[in-house]
């Protein structure tokens, strides 16, 4: 006998979906948009079960953490949830360019970043 499976609600439709967002996964795992190019994305992940940000957070949460590559709708099929980031209640936030510098680095995405670009 199959399960029916409950709706996820709190999938991200993919207009939401943008560059330079920070989104927080319902395991409290954070993931930084780094780049899109048609129906691909590339991302940096935190570990699941991060503890919340806050702006005297010392770094990004991506340090050692491999990129990934996925499909848009694969990315906007997880659980997300609203958190607080820099004093604002949201589903996604924007970070300023040293953050999107940063997670670049710290999970080596670069090269990866201007392969699915120049696609």
């Amino acid at each position: 006998m199959k399960k029916n499976k409950k709706p996820n609600t709190l999938e991200l439709p993919h207009c939401e979906i943008a560059v330079g967002y920070l989104y927080c996964t319902t395991a409290n795992q954070y993931r930084a948009v780094l780049a899109m190019q048609g129906d691909f994305l590339i991302y940096a992940p935190s570990s699941e079960g991060m503890g919340p940000l806050s702006s005297s957070t010392p770094s990004m949460p991506f340090e050692n953490s491999p990129f990934k590559k996925c499909q848009i709708a694969t990315f906007a099929k997880k659980a997300y949830q609203p958190f607080e980031f820099n004093g604002t209640l949201a589903l996604k936030h924007l970070l300023n360019t040293a953050q999107i510098a940063e997670a670049t680095a710290q999970c080596n995405a670069q090269q990866a970043i201007n392969a699915l670009l120049a696609e």
